[in-house]
């Protein structure tokens, strides 16, 4: 009765995933241009027939090349394989109603593409002067063998696979056998967990099930298995989801001197195996010279009924035709039947072991076992094609990495994406399976996560790999970048939030691959060759931005997705997460298996890049920016950018809002030495220059998870402000220390300080009124703390300083923000408040501009002459200087002193709000002028322009900031063009000009009322 459950509720679901192909296939056809489909690469338009011939089993192979008359003989970039299953079209249009005929895709090369159509489609009409479109369509073929063999299972009766059916769906247990004498293995390298599964295999009766984990000798351990089967007088039948599987492992078989045979077309298989395909064993059978000649008759009957018009002539060439293609056929099924019978392994994909196809020559019970390799790749639909041909089956893959591709969500929701494999392992666990535990890729620190993660931890890494690194390999230098097994690029805070792709509702992000195309030339230049590297991006958008900006430089390089990958490895990978944004969503990538089979292709190196305060919130990439943060390296994209764009801000996990900065955040842009605490944390440089901000050690410069995001929540959040208290109360009872010693007349920090540590220095210095200064670079960089000469003291009238607490950093901020005047304490002077934050104000501008000591004092002299430059103070370097301002209000204000004539400064600083603030304007601005809303200063209508005064970077960094908010990036100026596209406009008129017709049809006219009688 379960078998009855299960075949009918997956034909259901396999329906609904035909039926969302057909949709998809649908919607391409009528709403997207031909043209535009040829751009993406699934569809051929206004080709022409270059030649003709009859294939195995008499199907006719065209060969579709470019027209000559346009000069081209190259055909478009395009995504056609063989195996694809294609429709025939006219060159009007790739319509249903215009389809001519569907094929199979037998080869493709850059200047042509074989198609093979049945011999059912007799009437298929192929004029050789004509041209036709081809496109890709839902692949009929598939699911026709997938539902034949779920009905073959449902009135299974008697045959070989009955028990193994029973054991399969719970209704009877697995059961062993006994083994006479041990294994002797052929592959004496075998570890121990491989001779167990191995061992364990051969000895069930029923079942076995091989759980292989990324790295760890799979289809080593599965080629051991097939090898003792042939060993022991059974035939095999050995299957896979994909050709490159199956290929794999032919190529591992034929090397051991076993007799395989592969089934499929030819133009599918790696040319190194394709001498052990059924059509290149055929050709050299005893049989293939009467093959030949009844081919060439074939063809010479199929190119004299092109020729002839005559109604008589043609339908005895026709008859011709069907007797000659009935002897072909007899004789090749009996050559193929030979061939069957004398192979010991026959493989081929799920799909080609239907019985439909050559295996129907064989016996019910020929084969005794059934492998499947890859088994958690494929829907377990398809399983059911070869397991109805043995009593005994071996499955071998990873149900932890990608399952099945499904294209209907429902159906993949309501189970249809559930492997057999996974299914199996959830009903009997242990029981069945064997686990390899040794890996022999990865670098152990690559491997320690997805270990933990995915395989309770029983992962090991061999000898050979636990600790191999990129500069290891031969003709790599030994650098920074090639000495790291783990790399996290974090890009959070820095502006670089993704993009969307509106046709495809992809998602791309061109700051994340300005970072990856300058890590990979990194690696490059120290040697490492571009085919050892793997650059991965889950979003197919995102895939297409970094082929642009990598592969004409290195064309050897691969850029794929995830699923590209599945099976594969490369020495460096280096992965792009994409997802950046204020909601902290990340689409898809909250599908674990993904990101597992991501990490897991990496040897030596992996690096990601990613915004990791958009991917914590999701538990899964939490764990793995919180392990590469551990053992690791962590950077920073403002050491790769120049041109990021700060964002600060902290998000709501519940409300995902943009909230306030923290006060820690404030402090960072509001210290004395500002742009140095900004520069050595690496957070908000003004510049946008690189920002090197790590400790000698490599690590992670702040006391957070990560750099320049905010601080995580909960325990960890109160732990880390707790570490930072302590931290902080340790530099100021070194400072007090220091204070204490008159002798001593400046401290000085180690330079194993990180930039978090050194930020807190700052902070007490400012706020104990002591001079601070970052000396040295790189390794040898640190802070020398001193007494200042002029620091917030009052001076007293009897020559001697007196010094006086200062008020704290929020004290200050309180008393000089506006609304909070009257919260200042009792005894608190404020004019000596007021003016000691001006003159840090001023000590910020004099640092980012750069200014000399001379322009210092003409800003001085200007205060005390009310504003107007005094002979002989303002000198040639200071005209020359980068400021094209004259001082301001502000800067007045900033150079009074406690006993400036007060009157004299009003005076002052209204002559200056009067007058342009360019340098030598005295244009007046008090009818007409125009406000910098970046500096704050008024200018005339010559120099208001931003370029002009000298406020261009800070426009062009505003400018920049807006743009990366929106999340999109287009060309031109203003707003965004929110208009509808017009392909999608079109079809929506459509669709409301299909539902009023509808309407209108279905519409009843009311009687009408008759006139009351009178």
């Amino acid at each position: 009765m379960e078998v009855e459950v299960f075949v009918s509720r997956t034909l259901e679901l396999l329906q609904e995933e035909r039926e969302a192909e057909i949709e998809e296939t649908r919607l391409l056809q009528e709403n997207v241009p031909l043209k535009h489909l040829q751009h993406k690469g699934v569809c051929l338009l206004k080709l022409q027939i270059g030649s003709q011939r009859t294939g195995l089993y008499g199907r006719l192979v065209v060969i579709f090349e470019p027209r000559k008359s346009i000069g081209v003989s190259v055909l478009p970039s395009n995504s056609f394989g063989p195996g694809d299953i294609v429709g025939l079209y006219d060159p009007e249009g790739c319509s249903q109603g215009s389809q001519l005929g569907t094929g199979v895709v037998t080869r493709v090369t850059q200047s042509s593409v074989a198609v093979a159509f049945d011999e059912s489609q007799d009437g298929l009409n192929l004029d050789g002067d004509g041209l036709f479109n081809i496109m890709k369509v839902a692949n009929d073929i598939t699911y026709r063998r997938l539902t034949s063999a779920l009905n073959s299972l449902n009135g299974y009766g008697s045959g070989p696979a009955a028990g193994l059916i029973n054991v399969l769906f719970g209704t009877s247990q697995p059961t062993e056998l006994s083994l006479q004498g041990d294994v002797e293995f052929y592959n004496t390298g075998l570890d121990q967990s491989q001779r167990e599964a191995v061992t364990f295999a051969l000895k069930q009766r029923d079942l076995a099930v091989i759980h292989g984990p990324p790295g760890t000798g799979k289809t080593t351990t599965v080629v051991e298995v097939i090898l003792q089967a042939v060993k022991q007088g059974n035939k095999v039948l050995c299957c896979a989801p994909s050709n490159v599987v199956v290929d794999n492992l032919v190529e591992r078989l034929a090397q051991r001197k076993v007799k395989v045979l592969r089934l499929g077309h030819p133009a599918r298989l790696l040319e190194t195996i394709q001498q052990y395909s059924l059509d290149a064993i055929l050709s050299r059978s005893d049989t293939t010279d009467i093959i030949a000649d009844i081919r060439k008759d074939m063809d010479k009957a199929l190119s004299e009924l092109k020729k002839t018009r005559d109604r008589g002539s043609r339908g005895g060439l026709k008859r011709e035709l069907g007797e000659l293609r009935k002897e072909l056929r007899s004789r090749e099924d009996t050559a193929t039947k030979q061939i069957l019978k004398g192979a010991s392994v026959i493989l081929a994909t799920n799909t080609g072991a239907s019985s439909g196809g050559p295996l129907k020559l064989l016996p019910a019970d020929h084969f005794d076992v059934v492998v499947i390799d890859e088994c958690a790749q494929a829907l377990e639909a398809s399983c059911w094609i070869p397991l109805l041909n043995a009593r005994k089956c071996i499955l071998a893959g990873d149900y932890k990495q990608l399952p099945p591709t499904i294209k209907s969500r429902t159906a993949a929701s309501k189970g249809l994406s559930v492997s057999l494999m996974e299914r199996v392992i959830e009903k009997y666990g242990a029981v069945v399976v064997r686990m390899l535990t040794v890996q022999y890729r990865m670098n152990s620190a690559i491997m320690q996560w997805a270990s933990e993660k995915m395989y309770q931890g029983k992962l090991t890494a061999h000898a050979s790999v636990e600790k191999h690194l990129l500069k290891d390999l031969p003709g790599v230098a030994s650098v920074e970048e090639t000495g790291l097994p783990l790399l996290l690029i974090d890009t959070a805070g820095c502006g670089l939030n993704e993009m969307e792709d509106t046709d495809e509702l992809s998602k791309g992000n061109e700051g994340e691959a300005d970072i990856v195309a300058l890590h990979v030339k990194a690696l490059t230049d120290a040697g490492l060759k571009a085919k050892d590297i793997a650059v991965i991006a889950p979003y197919n958008l995102q895939v297409d931005l970094l082929r642009q900006r990598l592969s004409q430089r290195h064309p050897e390089l691969e850029i794929k997705s995830v699923d590209g990958f599945q099976g594969r490895e490369k020495e460096a990978v280096v992965l792009s997460l994409v997802r950046s944004n204020r909601k902290g969503d990340v689409g898809f990538l909250a599908e674990d298996r993904r990101i597992n089979v991501a990490v897991t292709r990496a040897r030596r190196q992996l690096t990601v890049v990613c915004d990791s305060l958009t991917v914590r919130n999701h538990d899964f990439l939490k764990s793995l920016v919180d392990y590469m943060n551990e053992h690791g390296e962590i950077r920073t994209a403002f050491e790769y950018l120049e041109d990021v764009v700060p964002q600060n801000y902290t998000r709501d996990p519940k409300e995902g809002s943009r909230q306030p900065p923290s006060a820690q955040q404030r402090s960072k842009g509001e210290s004395g030495k500002g742009k140095e605490a900004k520069r050595e944390s690496g957070k908000r440089p003004e510049t946008g220059g690189k920002s090197k901000g790590r400790d000698p050690q490599g690590k992670t410069p702040e006391s957070g998870p990560f750099r320049g995001s905010a601080l995580p929540r909960g325990e960890d959040q109160n732990q880390d402000q707790a570490q930072t208290q302590k931290k902080q109360d340790q530099i100021r009872q070194q400072i007090q220390t220091f204070l204490q010693d008159p002798g001593q007349t400046e401290l000085r920090f180690a330079p194993s300080l990180n930039s978090h540590d050194r930020l807190l220095v700052h902070q007490i210095s400012e706020e104990l009124g002591l001079k601070h200064e970052s000396q040295g670079e790189g390794q040898n960089r640190h802070i020398t703390v001193s007494r200042s000469s002029s620091g917030p003291q009052e001076p007293s009238t009897g020559g001697e300083q007196k010094a006086e607490p200062q008020p704290s950093r929020a004290e200050t901020e309180a008393e000089t923000t506006p609304g909070h005047q009257g919260a200042a304490p009792a005894g608190v002077d404020l004019k000596s408040l007021h003016l000691e934050r001006m003159r840090r104000e001023q000590q910020k501008r004099e640092e980012r501009a750069r200014l000399s000591q001379q322009q210092q004092r003409g800003g001085a002299a200007v205060c005390a002459a009310g504003g107007k430059s005094q002979p002989g103070k303002k000198g040639k370097g200071a005209a020359k200087g980068k400021s094209r301002t004259k001082a301001g209000p502000a800067d007045i204000a900033a150079a009074a002193t406690a006993d400036s004539d007060f009157d004299t400064l009003i005076d002052a600083v209204v002559k200056a709000e009067r007058v342009c603030g360019f340098v030598k304007c005295k244009a007046s601005v008090i009818m007409l002028g125009q406000l910098c809303m970046h500096c704050n200063r008024q200018f005339c209508l010559s120099h208001h322009i931003p370029e002009v005064h000298g406020c261009g970077d800070r426009a062009k960094s505003h400018a920049r900031m807006r743009i990366s908010r929106e999340g999109v990036l287009y060309a031109g100026s203003g707003q965004k063009d929110k208009s509808m596209d017009p392909n999608k406009k079109a079809y929506l008129h459509r669709k409301l000009d299909t539902k009023l017709q509808d309407m209108a049809t279905q519409r009843k006219t009311k009687a009408k009322e008759k006139d009351p009688q009178p």
